[in-house]
Order: C-alpha cells, then sequence, then structure tokens
C-alpha cells in the first residue's frame, strides 16, 4: 500500500521530458506539446544534447544542466538509456517517472531489471514503461499520448491497457464525464493497481475508482487495497477473457469449475469491487453508486403510467436476480384513495395514462413510506394525456418535501421519449435518470450487488471457527507421510481419514488388490447392514467413470467378486499404461431424497487456495452450477456463497422431500476453508458427490492433490492464502501499572462506535500530537481506515476495558510493500496517562513487528511531545531530525535491537 511520492506523479510542481526530437512524430516531441497545450502551471524541462531547442523549449545537454529540478520525469528514450536517465533524474532530485518507452525485457539483465534496481536505490517512482502516461485534468497535467485531455471531473480511471484508457477518454468527451485522473500502468514495473487505490481511496478529487484489469501480478497487495478503497468509495471493474480457458487439463472436478475468470469474480467480490462487463457499464455503475446511498435489500417497487413497460421492468429485475416488492395494506388503502379507480392494485403501480405530477407525488410518497420495498422506479410514458416536465417537478417536489428524519430510499427514473427539460430536472435533483427500463433495472442491480460487496467486506473470519475441533496432528501426519513417500495424490483410505481429521462424514472405505480381498471387506460392510460400492484404484486415472470404474448397490459376496474382476480388466484393457493399485470397497449411503452436491478446493495461480460449492454428480461440468469463494470463511460466507448457486434451491423443502440441512452444508465449506489454512501443501480437494438431505451431510467420494509447499504472498501468514484471517492468536490480557487488566485485540471493521466513544475521552491537545493537526470531526471515512483492517500489511490492537467494554487505547503498526519497514501509530486515552498502556501497546507492537519479519519499525513524532519521545528513547528508538519538518522528529527502531 505505498503512496510514497504518488502526489509527484499527480499533482508535480515541474516536469521535465527526455527523450524529444524535432520529428513530427516523435513520441517525446508530441508529449510535450501535450503538457503546454494542456496549460500546465509549474516548470516544464527539456533533456537534449543535440538541440538547444524543440518548439520554443529551451533544451539541457544534461539532467545536471537543468535550471530547476523536476519533480517528475517523463522518459522516451531507446530502452538502453532508460536506466540511466532515471539514475541522473534521481540524483538532479526527481521524485518520480513516467517511462513511455516499450520493449523493455524482463528477467535478470533485462532494461527492465536495470531501472527496477535504480528505483530501488533511489526511491524513484515509476509508472510504466510501456505505458500511454498519465493525466491529471485538476492539475493541468497531460503527461500523455491521447489523443485528447479528458474533461476534469471525478472519476479515476486505472487501467492495464493504453488503448483501453485512450479508448475510455473519446468515449466520456462528448457524455461530459470527467476524470479527476487517467492512469496507464503498462508493464507495472513498480507503480500497480495496489499503489493508485491507496491513493484514489483519499483523493478528495475522486468520487469512484474505475478499474480496466488483464491480470493482477500480487494478489495480497491488490487485496489489501482495493478493500480499503472499497470502504471509502466506490471501485467499479471491467476485466476482458471472461470465456479462458485454464492452462493444461484440470484433475479434478473443482479445478476444472474453478476457471481463471470464475477466481478473478469471485475475488473481486472479496475484495468488495462491483465488477461490469463492458466498458460503457464502468460509468453507468459508477454515475449510480456514487449518487445514491446503501440499500437494506433487493426489493424494487415500480410505479408507471404505461403497465407494459413496468411489466416489463419486474421482468427484468427477476432476470437479474432481483424481487419485485409488495405493497402493504396501508399503500393499497392510500392509492386506492389517491388513485383513478382501475389503477393495477399490485406492484407495477400502474397509475393509467393520464396521470399528472398530482397522482405521481401521491403514489411515490406512499411507496417511500412502504416497508415493504428498498426503492422506488419511477416511470413515465409520453401520452398526450400526461406533461413529462410537470410530473418530473412533481416527483422533485415530493423528494425535497421529505423531512431529514424521513426514510431515505434509493429513487431512480425513466422517461421515455426525448425530454431533455425533464431529465435535467430529475438530474439535477440526484435522481439517476435512464433510457430504458432495462438500464434503470440494471443500475438497481449495481446498487444491490455493491451493498452485499460491502457486507462480506465487513467479515473477518477468525483463524479457526469456534463449533468445531480439528485433528489437527493427524491430518499433519497423513500429509506428511504422502509426500515423504512421493506421493501427490492420496490413497482413498488416506483421504477418508483426512476428512475425518475435519469431521466431514465419509463413507467408510477399504482398499482390496484383488477381487477375494473386495469380497472379504464387503463382508465386513455387510454385517453392518450397508450395501457396497467398488471403485477402480488407480492413481493415474482421473475420473473414475472414464474407464467404467464404478459399480453401485451390490448387495452380495459374489456381486462384489464379478464387479471387482469386470472393472480390473476393463481399466488395463482401456489404459494399460496405468498403475492399477486394485479396488476400493466403499459402504453405500442409503439416503433416497439426498441432493447430490460437490464441494473442494481448487489452486490458482495468482490468489492460491479457492473454496468450489456447487451441484455435483458425474454431469457436474456440464451443469456447471457453482460458485467460488477465497478463503477463509465463517458460516455467514459460506451460507452466501450456496445461496448463488441454482442446486440451493432443492436444499429447500419441496412436495415429500424435507429440507436439507443447509448448516451442515455451509460447516463443510468452512471446514475445508480450515483445511486450506492449516494444509499449505493441499492443492485440490474434490468432494463429489457430497450428499446432503435433512440427517447432515455424507462424502460418498473424494480426491486431494498434494504438493511442496510454494510460496505465493510476502510476509506472514499463510504462503498462499490472498486474504489473511482474523490473527485470533494476537489476544492476550495485560495488567496496567494501576494493577487494572485490559484485553488486547486486533480491531475489526465493526469498532467504528467503540472508537468514537475512545475519541470524546481524549483531549483536543492529545489529539493535535497524534494527528498533527486540531482534529473537531471523525467522519465515518476517516474511522474507517482505522478500523477497517485486513491484517495482510496492517493491523490495529486496541485494548479495552473487560468491564465496560470501552477502548482504552490502540497501537497500529503498518508494513511496506517489501515487508522490510513498518510505520507505527500510537494513542491512549488522556485520563489513562501514567498507567504504563502506552508502554505496553508499544512492546506488542515491535513484537508484532518482529513476527512479521520487518527489519525497522519507525515513525513521525512532534518534537514537543516529550512524553512520546522519551518512552521511544527507553525502547532503543533513535532519534533524528525531519529534514523536512523542523517540527518533527524520526524514531527508528531496528526491529532486532529492541529492548525485551
Amino acid at each position: 500500500m505505498s503512496t510514497y511520492a504518488l502526489q509527484s506523479v499527480f499533482r508535480p510542481a515541474s516536469v521535465v521530458v527526455v527523450g524529444a526530437s524535432p520529428r513530427p512524430r516523435s513520441l517525446g516531441r508530441l508529449v510535450l506539446q501535450q503538457l503546454r497545450t494542456g496549460g500546465f502551471n509549474g516548470p516544464i524541462g527539456l533533456v537534449n544534447p543535440r538541440y538547444a531547442a524543440i518548439d520554443d523549449v529551451q533544451s539541457s545537454a544534461t539532467m545536471d544542466a537543468l535550471p530547476f529540478v523536476p519533480e517528475l520525469v517523463v522518459i522516451a528514450v531507446p530502452p538502453a538509456d532508460v536506466a540511466g536517465v532515471a539514475e541522473a533524474a534521481a540524483r538532479k532530485g526527481a521524485k518520480a517517472a513516467i517511462v513511455l518507452t516499450r520493449d523493455m525485457g524482463d528477467g535478470a539483465g533485462s532494461h527492465n531489471a536495470a531501472l527496477a534496481e535504480v528505483a530501488r536505490a533511489h526511491g524513484l517512482r515509476i509508472v510504466g514503461p510501456n505505458c500511454l502516461g498519465v493525466i491529471a485534468p485538476h492539475a493541468k497535467l497531460f503527461a500523455s499520448f491521447a489523443a485528447h485531455a479528458p474533461i476534469p471531473g471525478d472519476l479515476a480511471l486505472i487501467s492495464q491497457s493504453g488503448a483501453v484508457a485512450a479508448g475510455m477518454i473519446e468515449w466520456s468527451r462528448p457524455r461530459g464525464i470527467g476524470f479527476s485522473a487517467v492512469a496507464s500502468l503498462g508493464d507495472a514495473l513498480d507503480v500497480d493497481f495496489a499503489d493508485l487505490l491507496d491513493y484514489f481511496a483519499t483523493d478528495r478529487h475522486t468520487r469512484a475508482i474505475l478499474l480496466y484489469v488483464e491480470r493482477i501480478r500480487d494478489a495480497r497487495k491488490f487485496l489489501t487495497a482495493a478493500r480499503a478503497a472499497a470502504r471509502a468509495k466506490p471501485v467499479v471493474v471491467v476485466k476482458p477473457g471472461r470465456h479462458a480457458r485454464r492452462e493444461g487439463a484440470a484433475t479434478t472436478h473443482v479445478a476444472a469449475l474453478a476457471t481463471p475468470d470464475a477466481v478473478y469474480d469471485a475475488a473481486f467480490r472479496r475484495a468488495g469491487l462491483l465488477r461490469v462487463h463492458a466498458l460503457d457499464e464502468l460509468f453507468s455503475a459508477a454515475e449510480t453508486l456514487s449518487h445514491l446511498g446503501g440499500l437494506p435489500g433487493k426489493r424494487l417497487a415500480v410505479m408507471t403510467n404505461g403497465i407494459g413497460v413496468g411489466m416489463l421492468a419486474l421482468d427484468r429485475l427477476v432476470d437479474l436476480g432481483g424481487t419485485r416488492a409488495s405493497l402493504s395494506e396501508t399503500t393499497l388503502d392510500t392509492l386506492d384513495t389517491a388513485l383513478d379507480r382501475g389503477w393495477s392494485r399490485r406492484n407495477a403501480v400502474d397509475m393509467l395514462g393520464d396521470a399528472e405530477g398530482n397522482r405521481y407525488a401521491a403514489t411515490l410518497e406512499a411507496l417511500l413510506e412502504d416497508r415493504e420495498n428498498d426503492a422506488v422506479l419511477v416511470m413515465q410514458v409520453p401520452t398526450v394525456l400526461s406533461d413529462p416536465d410537470e410530473t418530473a417537478n412533481a416527483v422533485v417536489r415530493t423528494l425535497q418535501a421529505r423531512s431529514r428524519m424521513a426514510t431515505r430510499k434509493p429513487v431512480f427514473a425513466v422517461w421515455l421519449g426525448e425530454q431533455p427539460q425533464a431529465r435535467r430536472t430529475l438530474g439535477e435533483a440526484g435522481v439517476p435518470v435512464f433510457d430504458s427500463e432495462a438500464d434503470a433495472v440494471r443500475g438497481f442491480m449495481y446498487l444491490v450487488r455493491h451493498q452485499e460487496a460491502q457486507t462480506a467486506l465487513m467479515e473477518t473470519p477468525p483463524s479457526l471457527p469456534d463449533d468445531f475441533v480439528v485433528d489437527l496432528q493427524a491430518a499433519r501426519a497423513i500429509v506428511d507421510d504422502a509426500l515423504a513417500r512421493g506421493r501427490t495424490l492420496l490413497d482413498p483410505v488416506a483421504t477418508a481419514r483426512l476428512l475425518g481429521a475435519y469431521g466431514i462424514p465419509i463413507a467408510d472405505v477399504v482398499r482390496a488388490v484383488d477381487a477375494d480381498a473386495a469380497a472379504a471387506a464387503a463382508e465386513t460392510l455387510f454385517a453392518r447392514g450397508a450395501s457396497v460400492a467398488v471403485k477402480i484404484d488407480a492413481i493415474d486415472i482421473a475420473h473414475k467413470s472414464d474407464v467404467d470404474g464404478v459399480r453401485l448397490n451390490l448387495g452380495t459376496v459374489q456381486a462384489v467378486r464379478q464387479a471387482t474382476d469386470d472393472i480390473l480388466q476393463r481399466a488395463r484393457t482401456l489404459r494399460p499404461d496405468a498403475h492399477i493399485a486394485g479396488v476400493t470397497v466403499h459402504a453405500m449411503a442409503a439416503r433416497t431424497k439426498a441432493r447430490e452436491l460437490i464441494a473442494g478446493i481448487a489452486d490458482d495461480a495468482t490468489f492460491g487456495p479457492v473454496i468450489v460449492f456447487g451441484r455435483g454428480g458425474t454431469a457436474v461440468d456440464v451443469i456447471d452450477d457453482k460458485a467460488l469463494m477465497l478463503p477463509p470463511l465463517d458460516l455467514r460466507l459460506a451460507h452466501e456463497t450456496i445461496g448463488r448457486t441454482r442446486v440451493s434451491r432443492i436444499l429447500k423443502a419441496y412436495r415429500d422431500v424435507p429440507a436439507a440441512d443447509e448448516r451442515a452444508v455451509a460447516l463443510v465449506l468452512v471446514k475445508l476453508a480450515q483445511m486450506a489454512a492449516d494444509l499449505p501443501e493441499l492443492r485440490e480437494l474434490d468432494i463429489n458427490p457430497l450428499l446432503a438431505d435433512a440427517e447432515g451431510v455424507i462424502a460418498v467420494d473424494a480426491r486431494v492433490l498434494l504438493a511442496p509447499v510454494k510460496r505465493l504472498h510476502k510476509g506472514r501468514g499463510h504462503p498462499r492464502f490472498a486474504i489473511f484471517p482474523y490473527p485470533v492468536e494476537w489476544e492476550r490480557t495485560i495488567t496496567l501499572s494501576n494493577g487494572s487488566d485490559a484485553f488486547v485485540r486486533p480491531v475489526r471493521p465493526e469498532d467504528e462506535a467503540m472508537f468514537r466513544t475512545f475519541f470524546e475521552h481524549v483531549s483536543t491537545e492529545d489529539l493535535r500530537l497524534r494527528f498533527f493537526s486540531a482534529v473537531r470531526h471523525f467522519s465515518h471515512e476517516f474511522i474507517a481506515r482505522l478500523t477497517q483492517l485486513d491484517y495482510a500489511r496492517s493491523i490495529a490492537l486496541a485494548a479495552i476495558d473487560p468491564t465496560t467494554g470501552e477502548m482504552l487505547g490502540a497501537v497500529r503498526l503498518l508494513a511496506d510493500a517489501n515487508y522490510d519497514t513498518g510505520e507505527y501509530g500510537i494513542m491512549v486515552r488522556s485520563d489513562l496517562k501514567g498507567a504504563g498502556l502506552g508502554w505496553r501497546l508499544m512492546r506488542i507492537m515491535i513484537e508484532y513487528a518482529r513476527w512479521q519479519g520487518l527489519r525497522v519499525v519507525e515513525g513521525q513524532v512532534l518534537r514537543e511531545n516529550t512524553t512520546m519521545l522519551a518512552m521511544c528513547r527507553q525502547l532503543g528508538f533513535s532519534i533524528t531530525p525531519d529534514p523536512d519538518d523542523a517540527t518533527v522528529a524520526i524514531v527508528r527502531l531496528p526491529v532486532a535491537d529492541a529492548v525485551d
């Protein structure tokens, strides 16, 4: 989450261009012209040893010869010269560079590697290489070779593709859509999506963030920044390649279901981002989300003067997963009085073709008061009996007349036909106006999906769910033994033992090398009253049905012998190359009214483990009814995952079939997520089918693939999880100097109210010392940045009074992207000074930094804050003046040298 020097990218005081020449199509010359015509207010410099001036701009022969220190340098020179130019710029004092040059290469010895080394050595931020450039309209910065500059606005566009960014600028200009910034990432050698999400999340000019994503390199860093940004403002993303297939053949059903795009979709959902599927939808979604508030649900009421378009709107609503709102008895009575006889008396509310302003006003007021809906769509069809301008004015008057205490609901509008004045009236009142009923319903569903994503953002699943016990030692032994013997596929017996260690029921299974052994195993199972199934046991045969390697419902020893012989003979004929160990004999689960499900763990090259759920059975790949979720999970997230599938509908009761135990299904998903957390060597786990009925669940068949651990992410925690779980292991009780106890735990998103109460106990002077300025108002956005953490690189630990539940103080630590340095902040209640709380919280913070593997902890302290400086000295911090601010001291502690 590094925003270091990004202000120099988007609001530089001065710019220099390196690489311009008099050639008409010289890239550097074009950018130089754009900078000048864009109206940039600061000095613009040019470095070129061959020309004294280009386009009336004086050129310096070298970077050192420039008459000023450039804050931003734009580089458009051949690849071999880029690193040298960047180093000269950094030595001159530049803070950032935009590299337009392409074909820089990859890997050791490449031009990109040389540039990266320069950037690291000097702290120079790099945008690009191979990028379109950067445009910041409010700063009049046009450092790009896009054809035109966008108009100033409040949407930030971050695009991996320069062509897409340029195209979106052209699309937006005639529509009057403006940008706070446009940034093209190109090769993203340094500045990436995560950095820019962090920057625009707190940028006052940016109301919403738009992303064009082709691929993510650092999943954990991206999700950390995306989750933080999405809590602050709407983030809308579009990604191509929705139908791309995974590389290589899938070895399990869950792997086949976890296509690359499905995993990206799950990641965007978990990060709180709203995904759309076309470029024009980016703007439409951003407009809807940023002008309307949240939604408590997805019930939509429609009012119209033409029943046909109203019914079309409701049809589209159901297609997209929304719910038709009902009308309460009170609303029916109100509208019976307000409307003419013959109105529809249902949703959609048909006010009839001659509806005028009064009917619109009365109907809208009644629907806004009705608790049976969550939003209202107002529609107007042109007729000679209804004035579109009058009805628009009536809608606006109704909304403006409602008191601030009244229920606030999103209101959408569709005024069909060319109605410029009515559309202007509604738009100026903050009512989104759409061209069609389909567009309006899509806008409503943007709100629904965004609210669902925001709810998911508040989830902080613990490292270990409370309602089941894991035999981790047994599970660990099973995995270690298999890998020690060079096995990457667990045999069926070991698989059953592994599931058993996590409390996932599975049918009894016995291995048998031939028909005699199979018959003996079956006799034992017959004695328990079960029929049996016989399945091929071959490590090389991924899907048993491919060789007709399964026989079910066998009730006699002779049937088992015959089935075993048939299976083995057929397998050897069809797959003579396979290593066939024999068969496995399984107790049949006699559950006639059970539903066939699939559940498991897939592994993604970018995001790591993914939990997969859906409709199971032999046709699972064809049915493709699935939902994916990134772990960790809790029961709420598990139920939400189940609810996104079609099969969830038949888990309910129907006809003579009782409802399945959905909580048992959800608990299996939570257990699988925990298994993925505990066993990073586990690459794929496929339970298909998982039978579910009123009695619970049972796994009929399962397959587990292992591999040595390959770390995907920097820092501590699970080496392959993209999302860091709530670190319950950092909960503890401490004793203060006054003998009282305090409970210390990581801060959670739901702690906003606790923080507000805490600040009431902090003096104005202490707030100034902590935040370096007087703080009088604590907005939701301000506190959200303090409470809504994802624990991967940022943590806050709060000390809480165990009796009252009030917060006594908190310390926070933010690690840089390389997990080398962490910046800390601390505050305790003003009435608790002298109790030793600050000292104890600092010690815990240092302990956490050591656990994270950080090399250094540092912070900024006002020189007048002598109490904090004295405590830092006692803890071993060095104290030096801040070279940029004489009122501030830099405190720095090598973690290895911390006082114990």
